[in-house]
C-alpha cells in the first residue's frame, strides 16, 4: 500500500477549501474546537485516500502534545520514511520486527548516500520507540518489537554519544564573517561595488545581536522592537527583557543586550528597514485579516493588545511564540509593518530557511575572497550557533579573569576561590554564564571549561570592539551587569 503524507494547516483550509459539502471556515472552526494542531501529520492511502491506521490516530494523539508546527511535521516525515522502508520489504509498520528496525537504523546511519549522525538518529529512534509504545497502549500490538537490554539500552539506541560540538570564532574571524561575508565589504575594508547581497545591514545586525546577547537563533531572530526599546527610548542604551516562549523548552530567563549590539540594530532600523517595510506595506494591508494587528503596547508591563482573527486579544510579549510574532504588525509610517526587528521582502520576519540562506551566501563569499591576508577559515561552514558559543567562551574567560584579580600569590588566590565558591555561588562565573545561556543545568556549561585555557583571542577587555563601533567595552559591560559592579571607564582597542 502506497501512502501519502499531509499535515494540518487550518489557515490554508480556511482560504482555499472550496466544497459544496463544508466551508473552509467551518473546517477551521472544527479543527480549533477539537484541538487538532497545525502541523499534525495525516497519512492517507494513495489509491483510496482513506486514513492509514494506526498512523493517523498516532498523529492525532501527538497533536495534543503542544509541540511546535515544525516539530509535528518533522515527526510525520520520520514515520512516513519508516513506513516507506517497510513497504519496500512488503510489510506495514505494525508488522515490523526487531530485524526490520535494525535494518532501518543501518540504512539511515550507514548505507544511504548521506548517512545521518548519532544526534539525528537519536531523535528518529526515540520517535519510533514512542510510536510502538503508543501501539501497545492502544491495543494494536501485544508488545514492542524491540527488546530492552540491560540498563535500558535497545538495538535502536545510537552507539556513539556525542558531546557538544563547540565551535567558536576569533575576533578577526568574526569581523571577516560579519563585514565581508554578510556586509559585502572587501577584505581590506573597502566597499565592494559588485556586491549583490540583500539587506547587509540587517544581516550584520543579526550577527551582532547574536554575539552580544548569547541568544540562540530562534531567540534573537524573533525579537520584537519594543523588547529592545527601539523607538521608545533614547538611542544607544542597553536593553534587558524576559525571554520565554521562544526559549528552548520554554524556560524563562532574562536577556541582557549591551548598548553596542542595540546600536547595530538601530543602524539597520534607521538605514535599511524603512525600505523593506515600505515595499511590503500594501501587501500586508491586504492580508490584515490573517495578521495580529497591534493597537497598543504597554512598555511597562511588556504587554501588547490588538485584533487577531477578528477578536480583541492581549498578550505578554515574553509568552508570544515565534508563529504569533511572525504575524504581529502595527501601524507604521508607510502603513502596516511588522513589529519584529528583522524583516524580509515579504515585510514579515524571515524564517529558518531564509537565515540559513543568508549564512550560506556569506560563507561562499568568504571562501571566494579568502587569501593570505584573511583569517584562516575552518573546514566546516560556520553556523549562527557558533556566535553563541563564542559569547559563552569569551564571557566565561573574562569573568574568571575578573575573579582572579591580579594577586601574585597563588595560595591567596586559591583561598579566595574557595571562599568565593562556597559563600557567593551567585557570583560564580560558570553559573553566571549558565544562567545567561539559559542552560537547563550547569552541567551543560561545563563543556566550555576545556576551551577556556585556549583563549580564542588575547586582548584586555573581552569582546572590546567586536560589536558596532571600534571603541567599547561591550563584554566588560556584560560582566559588570552580571556582577552588579559599578561601570568601568571605556578603553580603546589596542
Amino acid at each position: 500500500m502506497k501512502m501519502l503524507l499531509f499535515s494540518v494547516d487550518s489557515k490554508s483550509a480556511k482560504h482555499w477549501l472550496d466544497s459544496p459539502v463544508v466551508s473552509g471556515d467551518a473546517v477551521a472552526r472544527m479543527l480549533k474546537h477539537r484541538s487538532v494542531s497545525d502541523g499534525t501529520p495525516v497519512f492517507l492511502d494513495e489509491e483510496t485516500m482513506m486514513p492509514v491506521e494506526p498512523l493517523c490516530s498516532w498523529g492525532r494523539n501527538m497533536s495534543h502534545a503542544d509541540l511546535a508546527v515544525s516539530t509535528l511535521r518533522d515527526y510525520g516525515r520520520i514515520m512516513a520514511r519508516f513506513a516507506s522502508h517497510q513497504e519496500a520489504q512488503g510489510r506495514d509498520v505494525l508488522a515490523a520486527s526487531e530485524a526490520d528496525l535494525v535494518a532501518f537504523k543501518r540504512l539511515r546511519t550507514q548505507l544511504q548516500e548521506r548517512p545521518i549522525g548519532p544526534s539525528a538518529w537519536g531523535k528518529e529512534s526515540g520517535l519510533l520507540d514512542q510510536f510502538f509504545r503508543y501501539a501497545v497502549e492502544r491495543g494494536y500490538l501485544q508488545r514492542r518489537p524491540v527488546r530492552v537490554a540491560a540498563r535500558g539500552r535497545n538495538p535502536l539506541a545510537p552507539r556513539v554519544r556525542r558531546g557538544m560540538d563547540i565551535r567558536h570564532l576569533t575576533l578577526d574571524q568574526y569581523r571577516y564573517f560579519r563585514d565581508v561575508g554578510l556586509g559585502g565589504q572587501l577584505p581590506d575594508s573597502r566597499v565592494d561595488r559588485t556586491f549583490r547581497g540583500w539587506a547587509p545591514h540587517r544581516n550584520r545586525a543579526g550577527a551582532d545581536l547574536a554575539l552580544g546577547s548569547g541568544m540562540r537563533w530562534q531567540e534573537w531572530a524573533t525579537v520584537l522592537l519594543p523588547e529592545l526599546g527601539i523607538g521608545q527610548r533614547p538611542p544607544g542604551l542597553a536593553a534587558e527583557f524576559t525571554l520565554q516562549a521562544c526559549a528552548k523548552y520554554g524556560k524563562p530567563r532574562s536577556v541582557y543586550v549591551p548598548e553596542d549590539a542595540v546600536g547595530a540594530v538601530e543602524t539597520y532600523v534607521l538605514l535599511e528597514r524603512p525600505e523593506l517595510t515600505a515595499g511590503a506595506a500594501a501587501s500586508l494591508g491586504r492580508r490584515c485579516g490573517d495578521l495580529f494587528v497591534v493597537s497598543g503596547v504597554d512598555h511597562g508591563s511588556g504587554r501588547v493588545r490588538g485584533v487577531l482573527d477578528g477578536v480583541r486579544r492581549e498578550f505578554d510579549m515574553a509568552a508570544m511564540p515565534a508563529g504569533l510574532r511572525r504575524i504581529t504588525v502595527h501601524e507604521g509610517e508607510f502603513g502596516l509593518e511588522a513589529l519584529a526587528v528583522f524583516v524580509c521582502r515579504s515585510g514579515l520576519m524571515p524564517g529558518a530557511d531564509s537565515w540559513k540562506r543568508y549564512r550560506h551566501a556569506a560563507w561562499r563569499r568568504m571562501t571566494a575572497l579568502a587569501g593570505a591576508s584573511t583569517p584562516l577559515l575552518p573546514e566546516k561552514r560556520w553556523r549562527w550557533h557558533d556566535l553563541r558559543h563564542t559569547y559563552a567562551l569569551q564571557l566565561l574567560s573574562y569573568l574568571e579573569r575578573l575573579m582572579d584579580g591580579e594577586e601574585p600569590d597563588q595560595v591567596a588566590r586559591r583561598r579566595r576561590h574557595d571562599r568565593y565558591l562556597s559563600g557567593h555561588l551567585r557570583h560564580n562565573p560558570l553559573l553566571i554564564v549558565s544562567r545567561r545561556l539559559g542552560h537547563a543545568s550547569p552541567e551543560t556549561t561545563y563543556a566550555y571549561l576545556q576551551y577556556t585555557d585556549d583563549l580564542v583571542n588575547e586582548f584586555e577587555e573581552a569582546f572590546s570592539g567586536w560589536i558596532g563601533a571600534a571603541e567599547g567595552t561591550t563584554y566588560a559591560q556584560i560582566a559588570e551587569h552580571a556582577f552588579g559592579l559599578e561601570p568601568v571607564a571605556r578603553r580603546s582597542v589596542r
